[in-house]
């Protein structure tokens, strides 16, 4: 297999954008390094320094952002929210949303919904 040469920038750009086509399988960093043709601590490290954030919590920012958009806009279940953003159980969703966005989909759902009131 023939490693490729990136630039720093444009490997964590790759990798951004690897994720975002995967976002909602289960993380690895050493299929997307080798899918990317690097080795998977260069790919942690530069993407850290590229975009301040381990390729870890930029994923977990992708399923986050995926689940607030179906939180504000449907009336699925938040366990069903959290298995269509790609969490596998809704207690690892809930930690890493609270943790990712500051607060509970349930919280974070009653915000959307008073701010629509607070609109009309």
């Amino acid at each position: 297999m023939k490693e490729k040469k990136t630039s720093g920038k444009a490997l964590s750009e790759a990798a951004q954008a690897y994720m975002e086509a995967h976002s909602e399988e289960r993380f690895s960093l050493e299929r997307m390094a080798k899918a990317l043709y690097v080795n998977g601590n260069y790919l942690l490290r530069t993407f850290k320094r590229y975009t301040g954030m381990t390729p870890l919590s930029y994923h977990h920012q992708l399923r986050c952002a995926k689940a607030k958009a179906l939180l504000a806009r449907t009336d699925l279940s938040i366990s069903e929210v959290g298995e269509a953003a790609g969490f596998v159980s809704s207690s690892h969703f809930s930690h890493i949303f609270r943790k990712t966005v500051g607060c509970t989909p349930s919280e974070y759902r009653k915000l959307i919904k008073a701010g629509e009131k607070a609109e009309a």
